[in-house]
């Protein structure tokens, strides 16, 4: 599988995604490492809104190497949030889901957990092109819904979370995932069991449960640029119920297109629809987003987000209510980033939001329309730089990670070339061809890492 495919836990990427992060190899082991942090100020209008200054921060490692015939790789993520935002969360007017002090969260974005993932998978070759991957840890994310936001390029400039986060991936953080897949160079299955009740309001500690979730995920990747997906998953006591009694099993059903076009070098346009569906105690509601982001030379970024969902008296904790409410959510901003230092990028931005309720809803937000606002500063690792439409990274000092080909005819090269014109070269006994010299040339300077990291295409 090309790395920069991997989204969080097995979710996948296009194979045209930047890569924001920082690589090393030591002997066989090759090691990345990946954050994103903001230092915020949010307010949020209206009789529910509030004001905050905090940090939204994660941080990553990967370690793996080859085993056999295989790969092997572990994988830790981590947010100081518990500490970094205060009280229940960050003022992120619409948003809800889990609980705190007893009460359900609403019109704030809970604070990560300490401990985000530490997971372990291995894959192998399975049959022909295809290959098998078993993943699993006391904390991951289950083969449901899109890549989580917090990895989608299309989110990563923006700060706040999406109000149809619970609709479509509030899996990424689960305390105990085991997932099996089979896939190749265009397609994946997988399927996975899980514990899938929400971590509580303790953010330090694992929040160990049975396995008795189970999901199932397609992936289909018709292009370099865009990757697909459909899932369902059955959830156990997955939802905090009213009384504080046992949770509430949920159904869930996903649909997401993700969208990535490297229009010029050091550039990427990142775009992201999702649809989900929860289905509880006998009530169905939906949720859709849309966000984009377009980064120019790896400095300017504009980014938005458009959702509307539908959400319970419960959800919002619209006191003496039963209902059902339509609400919607617009967000838009701008972040600067700034010259690189030791090989992160800082950044300053700003985002404007409007959250909009129905005319049931005025009397509980004080208008039908209530605007929000922040400021943040913000620091990410450098992207490796793409060629725009190869799929693959320039070589930098450490790292090596090339597009080849057994079949020059598989090639994605921008601009098109005649496969009987494709530059090759041979290694360890086999063919590989090239969009280039120049990238055929860079392949020569670490054959084994570029395979590594970019598998051919056949």
């Amino acid at each position: 599988m090309q790395m920069a495919r991997g989204g969080s836990g097995t979710a996948w990427l296009p194979d045209i995604t930047p890569m924001y992060a920082i690589h090393w190899q030591r002997g066989p082991w090759q090691f990345m490492a990946h954050e994103n942090a903001f230092v915020q100020f949010l307010r949020e209008s209206g009789d529910r809104g509030s004001d905050q200054f905090g940090s939204i921060n994660w941080m990553m490692g990967r370690a793996q190497r080859n085993v056999g015939n295989g790969r092997i790789m572990f994988q830790g993520m981590f947010s100081a949030e518990p500490w970094a935002i205060r009280g229940c969360g960050y003022p992120d007017l619409l948003a809800s889901g889990e609980r705190c002090n007893g009460q359900t969260i609403h019109d704030r974005q809970h604070p990560h957990d300490l401990l985000m993932e530490i997971s372990a998978e291995y894959d192998a070759p399975f049959k022909g092109p295809a290959r098998w991957q078993v993943y699993g840890g006391p904390a991951g994310e289950p083969a449901l819904g899109p890549v989580a936001y917090p990895h989608r390029i299309s989110a990563m400039p923006n700060p706040l979370a999406p109000i149809s986060h619970h609709w479509l991936d509030s899996t990424h953080i689960t305390f105990g995932v085991v997932t099996g897949s089979v896939y190749a160079n265009r397609w994946k299955a997988e399927g996975s069991v899980f514990n899938g009740r929400e971590p509580d309001e303790k953010r330090t500690n694992l929040d160990f449960g049975a396995l008795d979730s189970f999901s199932g995920r397609l992936w289909f990747l018709p292009t370099s640029k865009l990757a697909l997906q459909v899932s369902a998953g059955k959830l156990t006591e997955a939802e905090a119920s009213e009384n504080g009694g046992p949770g509430i099993d949920v159904t869930r059903e996903t649909a997401s297109a993700t969208y990535h076009s490297a229009f010029r070098e050091n550039s990427i346009w990142a775009t992201t629809l999702g649809w989900g569906r929860n289905e509880e105690s006998g009530h169905g509601s939906n949720a859709l987003l849309i966000e984009t982001n377009v980064t120019f030379d790896d400095r300017d970024t504009w980014f938005g987000r458009f959702e509307a969902a539908g959400k319970t008296a419960h959800d919002l904790a619209v006191a003496g209510s039963s209902d059902d409410f339509t609400v919607a959510k617009l967000q838009g901003g701008y972040t600067r980033y700034f010259s690189a230092w030791q090989g992160f990028k800082p950044g300053v931005g700003v985002s404007v939001s409007a959250g909009f309720v129905p005319e049931a809803l005025e009397a509980s937000y004080g208008s039908r329309v209530n605007v929000g606002f922040g400021v943040f500063v913000t620091l990410r690792p450098t992207a490796m730089g793409m060629r725009a439409g190869s799929g693959a990274a320039d070589a930098g000092p450490t790292m090596v990670m090339v597009q080849t080909a057994l079949d020059p005819a598989k090639l994605s090269c921008s601009p098109k070339i005649d496969p009987k014109e494709a530059s090759k070269t041979t290694y360890q006994g086999k063919t590989y061809y090239f969009c280039s010299e120049k990238e055929r040339d860079n392949f020569l300077t670490n054959p084994a890492m570029s395979l590594s990291m970019m598998p051919p295409k056949e």
